[in-house]
């Protein structure tokens, strides 16, 4: 790597020792309160001989809290001797936005699942996407990195990804989706933008990936986080890193959904109030009602109607009842085999 592509962040421990270790990676950022400072990012490293390495990441949008307890709880627990490998955990990496507890860093509006491949030279946040690519991925064979729906919506408890196109790919991905087993699953298809995500890092890297949606609506969900802290386990054994002792329980089944990125989510058509008609898990056709808009400053005016424009089940609604125009209020999936898994991107 060319020194001007070199990354600033420096850490303070080292990946490739033996044991647990336990620090920050210092981001480099002047400000009005230090001129020379530097931004702490939890990082621990447990490692333990040969084996795959791992790399675990929470706090990607500060406003997700349950795979950052998820995180936390794991870092303190797990020692060497549970593990054959290496693996690498970030509790809260956009630590500025997990401190503010915003979707966003409030240092430079950075939201770090959209600035892949990052910017050595960049903002803090692209530093932080900078690192992760060119130190921390080359590192590892997989990455799981844990989301809820944030402030903004909430969605059904859910792991997902975004299906390869490649059948080896797909099938292994697959494989993280029924070892994981949260009680639902996801495959995206016709995801845009996927290049600038931790995703597109991900695939270009050749490391495995999976993610999750685990509650939302800014709050902790205290079902979501028990399936995912029973998932969590299975999940390292199912890699080969985690080892166990042979009295593991098996998965439960997940139910499997597609999700078209460009036709599945309802948007808002006005400005107001969102009164939602519909919940959560619920079925909906083409034509039924989503919900009106409420326009506060004209009350007397008829509420904007917003309708569904394809069936399905619902897997994520808006949270805040205030909306405007190019909101997403909605997201749908259709239930599918997971034989048919295979063939959910060309639809």
């Amino acid at each position: 790597m060319d020194k001007k592509n070199e990354s600033q962040l420096s850490s303070e421990i080292d990946v490739n020792s033996d044991g647990k270790a336990h620090g920050y990676l210092r981001v480099p950022f002047s400000s009005n309160d230090a001129g020379f400072g530097w931004i702490p990012v939890p990082v621990a490293v447990v490692k333990n001989g040969e084996g795959p390495s791992v790399l675990l990441m929470a706090g990607n949008h500060g406003d997700e809290y349950e795979g950052q307890v998820l995180l936390m709880k794991l870092l303190r627990s797990i020692t060497p001797d549970d593990i054959q490998g290496r693996l690498i955990i970030l509790p809260g990496v956009n630590a500025p936005a997990v401190a503010a507890g915003t979707r966003v860093s409030p240092i430079d509006n950075g939201n770090l699942n959209r600035l892949f491949p990052g910017d050595a030279n960049g903002t803090p946040t692209e530093m932080i996407a900078h690192y992760i690519d060119s130190v921390l991925l080359p590192q590892v064979r997989y990455c799981f990195d844990f989301h809820s729906g944030g402030y903004s919506c909430e969605y059904i408890p859910t792991a997902h990804l975004v299906e390869p196109d490649e059948p080896e790919l797909r099938n292994e991905a697959i494989g993280f989706l029924k070892a994981f087993a949260m009680p639902n699953s996801i495959l995206i298809a016709g995801l845009k933008g996927g290049d600038q995500r931790l995703l597109g890092s991900c695939r270009r890297l050749g490391v495995g990936h999976m993610s999750t949606e685990l509650g939302g609506a800014g709050a902790f969900s205290v079902d979501t986080f028990r399936a995912a802290e029973r998932g969590l386990p299975r999940l390292l054994r199912h890699v080969g890193l985690l080892k166990g002792n042979g009295e593991e329980e098996a998965a439960p089944t997940s139910t499997f959904y597609r999700r078209q990125a460009a036709t599945g989510v309802v948007y808002a058509t006005a400005t107001g109030i969102f009164e939602a008609r519909c919940k959560l898990g619920e079925d909906v056709t083409a034509g039924d009602v989503a919900g009106v808009v409420h326009f506060t400053e004209t009350p007397w005016r008829e509420p904007e109607v917003v309708r569904f424009k394809h069936g399905g089940t619902i897997i994520s609604k808006r949270a805040p009842g205030r909306t405007k125009i190019g909101d997403n209020l909605f997201a749908l999936g259709k239930r599918i085999e997971i034989s048919q898994a295979r063939d959910a991107h060309l639809s």
